[in-house]
């Protein structure tokens, strides 16, 4: 796997994990921008996720996520993934949401998208910190654009919104991932 790939889910890992570790605690129940979703449901997909990878590198069973105690079931998994992912043979095929393929590619496609979006999401729900990493919205909005079409189905990304003139970047993003920001 290649090093900036690593240094990308690692990095926004992290940023996830300062919006988990800043959340008020009584912050889990609210709704977050995923339609039927509460702040604790962002932090289980992103665990779910996680746990799904570390598991399948590993060949251990998923650790398990506790919706009424998201920081403290995310760490362990943020752990395991962020070890995992240094340490592992990422060109083990594992299974994603497209059939069986690479670790690399599921983490640097999939994943990393994943967890920034969802940084967001978070962010949001809690009222925290919403910015997100310049760079990282730079290079997935330009990796997703050209795959539009393909990613509105359900359960994947809702309907786009045109973005007003003088959207920033992030925002312009936002909406083409169908939040309305």
């Amino acid at each position: 796997m290649s090093q900036d790939v690593i240094d990308r889910i690692t990095n926004l890992v992290n940023q996830f994990d300062a919006r988990v570790s800043a959340a008020p605690a009584d912050s889990w129940g609210n709704p977050a921008p995923c339609e039927g979703w509460t702040a604790a449901d962002v932090v289980g997909h992103v665990a779910g996720s996680a746990a799904g990878l570390v598991a399948a590198l590993t060949g251990s069973e998923p650790l398990q996520f506790d919706a009424s105690d998201p920081a403290g079931s995310w760490a362990p998994v943020r752990d395991a993934l962020l070890s995992t992912v240094r340490t592992a043979d990422l060109s083990t095929s594992v299974p994603g949401p497209f059939g069986p393929q690479p670790a690399e590619q599921l983490v640097g496609r999939l994943m990393c998208n994943d967890v920034l979006v969802h940084t967001w999401d978070l962010a949001r729900a809690v009222g925290g910190d919403e910015t997100l990493d310049a760079d990282a919205v730079a290079g997935a909005y330009s990796g997703l654009k050209p795959m539009d079409e393909m990613i509105r189905m359900p359960g994947v990304f809702g309907a786009k919104i045109e973005p007003a003139e003088g959207d920033d970047l992030q925002t312009e993003f936002l909406k083409f991932l169908g939040r309305a920001v």
